[in-house]
């Protein structure tokens, strides 16, 4: 049996998954997903907004261009840098900071409203993000999160990448943040009116299923991080079960050329106490 790793190695391996491979080229197909998340939420401009593990920018950017006054946190550096590119090209004044979810480098109440989308649910102790994210926000204060649900298309694929490369012991799968009595508790001690929903989402490539896999596997971290963890037949058996969930989930009518799966994930907002 391995060493059982401690929460700085996991911290560690973590940063390492999700500035492994090019996440902004994953990132791009859902842009139009994240805007539509960003802009339903009605955040005044002129409001103090933090987007949580922001990645390339996908939430933050259209929140700066309604006017907010938006900082964008991540445990990533490379992916900071691509969203401080993102915003530069359109003139958008944004604060990228590198942090860590579970320990945010800001002042108790310093913020209007905090939004994140397929960010903060990966972070290893959701206890710590449940206190983090009701300290920094102000009473009143508006939380809004984008969580993939465990019934999701996405759920089914991290648990397939689960079973061939586990995660070490004690970590809750990130897809519990999608499970409405999971987040309930979670965040019941510093929030009230909480309202949960299921938001849908296409994943719709120019490719085949093979190529979709290729894709995930070449850019996006944690995909990445799992086949580094297998031998050479692990990677086959992966490769291939992901190639058979994407195929079976394929409704493009011309299958060939395209992926088409439906997806979704679960909206969930709150207000500070």
């Amino acid at each position: 049996m391995g060493t059982i790793p401690g929460i700085d190695q996991i911290k560690q391996n973590m940063r390492n998954t999700w500035m492994a491979g090019d996440f902004g080229v994953i990132a791009k197909p859902i842009a139009g997903a994240a805007a539509d998340f960003a802009n339903g939420l009605k955040i005044p401009a002129g409001a103090r907004v933090l987007d949580i593990a922001t990645g390339t920018g996908n939430v933050a950017i259209p929140l700066a261009r309604a006017g907010c006054v938006v900082t964008g946190v991540d445990i990533a550096p490379n992916l900071l840098e691509q969203a401080s590119a993102r915003a530069a090209e359109e003139n958008l004044r944004v604060q990228f900071d590198e942090g860590d979810a579970e320990v945010l480098p800001y002042a108790d109440s310093s913020f209007d409203a905090l939004v994140t989308m397929f960010g903060a649910m990966f972070a290893p102790r959701p206890e710590r993000v449940a206190k983090e994210l009701a300290r920094v926000l102000r009473p009143g204060g508006l939380l809004a999160m984008a969580n993939w649900n465990p019934e999701s298309f996405t759920g089914k694929m991290f648990r397939l990448g689960a079973k061939h490369a586990p995660p070490p012991p004690g970590i809750v799968p990130p897809v519990m943040w999608g499970n409405d009595n999971t987040v309930r508790q979670r965040l019941e001690d510093g929030f009230t009116e909480i309202h949960t929903e299921i938001v849908p989402v296409d994943f719709d490539l120019p490719i085949t299923p093979a190529e979709v896999v290729q894709l995930f596997r070449t850019y996006f971290g944690p995909t990445k991080m799992a086949f580094a963890r297998l031998d050479e037949t692990g990677q086959k058996d992966l490769a291939m079960e992901l190639e058979e969930l994407w195929s079976s989930h394929n409704i493009a009518e011309d299958a060939s050329t395209r992926t088409l799966v439906k997806n979704e994930y679960m909206k969930v907002t709150a207000q500070r106490r």
